[in-house]
């Protein structure tokens, strides 16, 4: 059934999505407008249905490695999404065999090799907003309003946890295993991990296990500590699950989706008294909202969200 699902979803996907492709469209004044060729070395985004944009690390070959182009285009596809009132959730997976192998060393040597700059403290500078750019590529992902499902099989590695610490939900297949490699490498994880995880699993022995020893861990284990919400059988399986959520989390209001976001990712960071001071001020215009009535007014009918004509947001 799963497998039946997910080739009906994938065969109405449409065209490769493309940059300022909504903008194009509205200035146009044409919906049949044909998108424009596709601009992303190694990302491959498309509509898995109207309101369900997917973006797919596409670089199988390199078991996705993530090389200097990845860093910088995941900021532009995310900024995008962020602006794209059509979107309304976004399920991330990566194609071929495993979800990411994690930083393309080759790639990226450069970054780790010392600077010709002759001063210490002129090369340290630089070396900082180097890093601070780099965590933008996944911070991108966790300030991005639409809620982000990531779905995980075969290896996650290195910056793949940066990653999907980002993520609002994350998914996998009985095959995944996850392992933060920082530390084989020589240098401490600096573009999420450490500061995310602890949050999304809520053990600081269990983090620190996992950080300090590289060690891997299995689908299994990431269920139980609860940094994976859903183990599914296959890939196919994971798929098709991911794009359920996602359209669970569309047809909802959009106002009211995007603002839970907001809320949750305010109260991991702040105590309880200053995120309801926060809902509070939040809610004294989004409760204004026509979806109320809408959803109010479903739920007399004995309606589906998915029945409901949500405006853009």
């Amino acid at each position: 059934m799963a497998s039946v699902a997910l080739r009906l979803v994938f065969s109405k996907n449409r065209a490769v999505w493309t940059p300022r492709l909504a903008m194009v469209r509205a200035m146009s004044g044409s919906e049949q407008a044909p998108p424009p060729p596709p601009t992303f070395e190694t990302l491959r985004v498309t509509q898995l249905t109207d309101a369900v944009t997917h973006v797919e690390l596409n670089r199988p070959a390199k078991r996705n490695a993530m090389n200097k182009a990845f860093w910088r285009e995941m900021v532009e596809c995310f900024s995008q999404i962020s602006e794209d009132p059509e979107c309304r959730a976004v399920v991330v997976s990566g194609a071929g065999k495993t979800f990411t192998a994690g930083i393309d060393l080759m790639d990226m040597a450069s970054i780790f090799m010392q600077s010709e700059e002759g001063d210490t403290a002129r090369a340290a500078w630089k070396l900082r907003r180097t890093i601070q750019l780099y965590q933008d590529t996944f911070t991108v992902i966790e300030k991005c309003p639409k809620p982000v499902v990531v779905a995980v099989h075969g290896a996650c590695v290195g910056a793949g946890v940066d990653l999907i610490s980002a993520c609002d939900i994350r998914l996998c297949s009985q095959d995944a295993w996850f392992q933060i490699k920082e530390v084989d490498i020589g240098l401490a994880a600096d573009v999420g991990t450490l500061q995310r995880l602890p949050k999304a699993i809520g053990s600081r022995s269990l983090v620190n296990d996992l950080a300090l020893t590289a060690r891997k861990m299995w689908s299994d284990e990431a269920k139980s500590c609860g940094l994976i919400s859903r183990v599914f059988a296959d890939h196919e399986a994971l798929m098709a699950g991911a794009l359920a959520i996602a359209e669970e989390i569309a047809a909802r209001s959009p106002v009211a989706v995007q603002g839970t976001k907001v809320n949750l990712l305010y109260s991991r960071d702040h105590s309880v008294q200053e995120s309801l001071d926060y809902i509070a001020t939040w809610n004294m215009s989004m409760l204004q909202t026509e979806d109320i009535i809408k959803s109010a007014q479903a739920s007399l009918e004995k309606k589906s969200p998915k029945q409901v004509p949500f405006s853009k947001l």
